[in-house]
């Protein structure tokens, strides 16, 4: 049986934002629910209801991009029994993660709040990606990464915040090696030393 893979999209869209990746995806068994009360919500509003739908549909792999990733980051937080592998695209752990010339709604001004000590907790292995000209900045992607045990960070070269639409190909492969083939071992390794 397949594995299941819960596509969490971006704020202000729906499950159509992934059309790039519906088909580099099919081997999964697809879920892609639409969040329909965004406007209304915080993200741990949104993050329980995630843990509602995981709750009937049994443990899966998250995939979210920009306020789907931090759902799904919420989510791994709140609930890692039900999260198996975790890809962040393009999301924040903490509202100050954002460019300063982003366009941000009221949400995005206070919500997420979470530390780097919050981030120490979670067991999953997560990938982050984000653009090279993204609206979260490097350096916020960087603390996420070095915060989480078991991260792995791609910075995908010439792309911004919609980098899955950008480099489609490139970003599902790296998605689909993620999620199918266990880490490598690395010659050099620094942080993942044991």
């Amino acid at each position: 049986m397949a594995d299941s893979l819960v596509l969490l999209h971006p704020g202000g869209a729906d499950p159509s934002a992934f059309g790039p990746q519906f088909d580099a995806l099919a081997d999964f068994s697809l879920h892609a629910p639409h969040r329909v009360d965004q406007a209304t919500q915080d993200h741990t509003e949104m993050a329980h209801e995630t843990i509602e739908f995981l709750e009937r549909v049994g443990p899966a792999h998250l995939l979210g991009c920009s306020d789907g990733a931090t759902v799904a980051l919420l989510t791994a937080l709140l609930r890692p029994d039900l999260v198996q592998r975790l890809v962040v695209v393009c999301g924040v752990f903490h509202h100050d993660g954002w460019d300063p010339a982003t366009e941000l709604t009221p949400m995005h001004h206070r919500s997420p709040a979470l530390t780097e000590k919050d981030l120490g907790t979670l067991p999953n292995r997560t990938l982050i990606m984000i653009g090279d000209d993204d609206e979260v900045t490097l350096e916020h992607a960087t603390a996420l990464y070095r915060a989480l045990p078991k991260a792995e960070l791609a910075v995908v070269p010439g792309t911004s915040h919609g980098l899955l639409h950008e480099k489609p190909a490139l970003c599902n492969a790296m998605i689909v090696d993620f999620l199918t083939n266990d880490p490598v071992k690395t010659y050099a390794p620094i942080r993942r030393r044991v």
